[in-house]
């Protein structure tokens, strides 16, 4: 007979040995279960090795964000490859029957590299998830980390749009890293210590969209007084914090994913990551079964509500920084001080109140947050100094302090025990599609009908999941 407590690592208990602890003499056996309490309490070496790794990540991925815009500014007049001018000249038709100004062709083709390196990265993690699942976790999560080494390297190296393009992909393709630190931390933590491993994932990122493109903006400036290509320096620097988490990853993280816990076959592996590929099964939650249909119908509500709010979000999250080049002349170092000023806002909030929140509560902070949104944005888009403008970024920092958060945590109550895992899995893929195709539409609607009208009416339209989610009665 055997004893299951089904959880992310399937832990079996034979009763020979329960009864085996029966026998053992008063004191020695409290003895033994206060060395247990004391070790499932105790945070696993391996979550501080995966903080210190995202950290290393994280700081090179957020080094290019202020800079993307005068990056492609620089492509489009120092193309060797002529890949820009070939671009250009396949819209121009579009191009004219729209209106659309020459100098919002950056805009355009930014939005389609972005939209490209997210649907890569929403289609690579659940492969490399599975992949980990037979293979093991170091291994997997090695290549991921050459993988984002070699695309800064081909940034640093790019004299011409079409290596630049080709760096953004292979960056793309190897971002299946996050995914796969969440599944270490789920590995070595118990339910008592789950909690602070992604707390810790948490500030990595906080961390790394404050300190990361104020570094690439500064080092984008003292660039600039030697010769050759601008953008040498921080592409460098981005790799060179790349190869210090390749290093730390190899000597220090150990595989977490013991062979026996492995899964048999990879074919089973490649199947669940399918489903997480799946545009339809993932928005129907298909893969959760054994679960009251009310329960499904809030999840896909849930689940419906952010993929509406992270396409609009992100479409307009990433056009924010032309808007901050194009429109008010902002440097890399004014836009640098922009994230700054959002992060600090971000960290503080949800270091001091998102944590505390009662969960009897959450559902009205979710609500709230998307609608302060709504005005964030708008304030954004009729900006015409840059007093406005940082209004409206702040207000834009409490609601992404407060809504992924809060929606996450709703869903994270259904399913079963042991279904837990996958309800979040099927969340965050919903949450990267959003993001493969936001930022595209945003760029399009940016280079048609200019930022005002773009991020007016993708405020309006913010309204729609934030109505939804206050009128509806979730299981």
């Amino acid at each position: 007979m055997y004893k299951r407590r089904s959880n992310n690592n399937n832990v079996i208990e034979n009763d020979a040995d329960a009864s085996s602890k029966n026998n053992t003499p008063n004191g020695v056996g409290d003895s033994i279960k206060t060395s247990s309490n004391k070790d499932q309490e105790r945070t696993n070496p391996m979550v501080y090795v995966i903080f210190i790794s995202l950290l290393f990540d994280l700081l090179a991925f957020t080094i290019i964000l202020p800079l993307l815009p005068s990056l492609l500014e620089y492509f489009k007049n120092n193309d060797s490859s002529g890949l820009y001018a070939v671009l250009t000249e396949r819209i121009k038709w579009f191009q004219e029957l729209v209106g659309a100004p020459d100098r919002f062709n950056s805009v355009l083709f930014g939005g389609l590299l972005g939209s490209m390196f997210s649907f890569l990265q929403f289609v690579a993690s659940p492969i490399v998830g599975g992949l980990s699942d037979y293979y093991g976790r170091k291994p997997v999560i090695l290549t991921c980390a050459t993988g984002i080494a070699l695309s800064y390297l081909l940034w640093a190296f790019s004299r011409n749009f079409a290596v630049f393009v080709l760096a953004r992909f292979v960056g793309g393709l190897s971002k299946g890293n996050i995914s796969l630190c969440m599944s270490i931390i789920t590995d070595v933590s118990s339910g008592k210590t789950r909690g602070r491993g992604m707390a810790l994932v948490g500030v990595a990122f906080s961390l790394g969209f404050i300190v990361g493109p104020m570094i690439g903006a500064l080092f984008a400036i003292f660039s600039n007084k030697s010769a050759g290509p601008w953008f040498v320096l921080p592409s460098l620097l981005a790799f060179g914090l790349a190869m210090g988490d390749l290093l730390v990853l190899v000597f220090c993280l150990k595989e977490t994913l013991p062979k026996e816990k492995r899964v048999k076959e990879i074919s089973s592996s490649m199947t669940y990551a399918w489903q997480l590929i799946n545009v339809s099964s993932i928005f129907r939650f298909a893969t959760i079964k054994n679960v009251p249909q009310k329960e499904i119908k809030s999840l896909q509500t849930v689940g419906l509500i952010y993929f509406i709010y992270l396409f609009l979000y992100s479409g307009l999250e990433f056009t924010v920084t032309f808007l901050m080049y194009h429109k008010f002349g902002y440097t890399s170092m004014d836009q640098a001080k922009m994230f700054l000023t959002t992060g600090i806002v971000m960290t503080l909030l949800q270091g001091s109140v998102v944590r505390r929140l009662p969960e009897k509560d959450i559902k009205n902070y979710a609500v709230l947050s998307l609608y302060i949104l709504v005005p964030a944005f708008m304030l954004v888009g009729v900006a015409h100094c840059s007093c406005l403008l940082y209004m409206g970024m702040i207000l834009y920092a409490i609601s992404t302090a407060f809504t992924v958060t809060c929606l996450t945590t709703l869903v994270s109550k259904y399913g079963n025990d042991d279904q837990k895992g996958s309800v979040l899995g099927i969340f965050r893929s919903l949450g990267a599609l959003a993001r493969a195709v936001g930022p595209v539409v945003g760029s399009i609607a940016f280079w048609c009908i200019g930022s005002k009208m773009t991020y007016v009416i993708g405020g309006l339209l913010l309204l729609i999941p934030s109505y939804v989610l206050q009128k509806t009665q979730l299981a």
